[in-house]
């Protein structure tokens, strides 16, 4: 990973990043050792250098990868707390919740939209309407695969910390 492809990465998440409530999933676990804010931001990284690549939508790619597990609650505490039906559980239901946090707390365009709401297609049984949504779910797919893989031994991806520093750089004023 190339410094000045981090920051370019970095300017252009800076309104998500920013935003004190996205901080919250600091806190929550995703899968094994990342939290939600750590795999969203690996998430939204990688699809934007392949969007690049293909010469998709680089903002929508980074915002819906940024934005698309924003339900900002610990699932893993909750499925024990509510135990629920299948088609109610988390894996089928987080994406619409995503959704509705997201569009609270940001102005999003369509094709966002599409790539929050469609990420977990085909548990989500509305199929992606845009490339960029078939890419960020490819790339979330892959990203957990490895977080699976990897389980608690894994080294984090580089993004992780660049951001980590930088952003504490800013707050900083440094």
């Amino acid at each position: 990973m190339k410094k000045t492809e981090a920051e370019r990465f970095l300017a252009l998440s800076e309104e998500v990043l920013e935003h004190p409530v996205y901080d919250w999933q600091q806190q929550y676990y995703h899968h094994q050792s990342l939290t939600i804010y750590d795999h969203s931001l690996v998430v939204a990284f990688l699809a934007w250098r392949i969007a690049k690549t293909l010469g998709l939508s680089q903002k929508a790619v980074i915002r819906g990868g940024l934005l698309h597990d924003f339900f900002l609650y610990d699932w893993h505490v909750e499925g024990r707390r509510n135990p629920k039906p299948l088609l109610k559980k988390h894996g089928f239901t987080h994406a619409d919740e995503a959704l509705l946090n997201a569009e609270f707390f940001f102005e999003l365009n369509d094709m966002e939209r599409d790539i929050i709401a469609t990420h977990m297609f085909p548990l989500n049984i509305r199929p992606p309407a845009y490339l960029e949504s078939i890419l960020v779910n490819a790339v979330d797919t892959w990203v957990t695969f490895r977080e699976f893989i990897a389980g608690k031994s894994g080294a984090p991806h580089p993004i992780i910390p660049f951001v980590r520093e930088n952003r504490k750089k800013k707050h900083r004023g440094g």
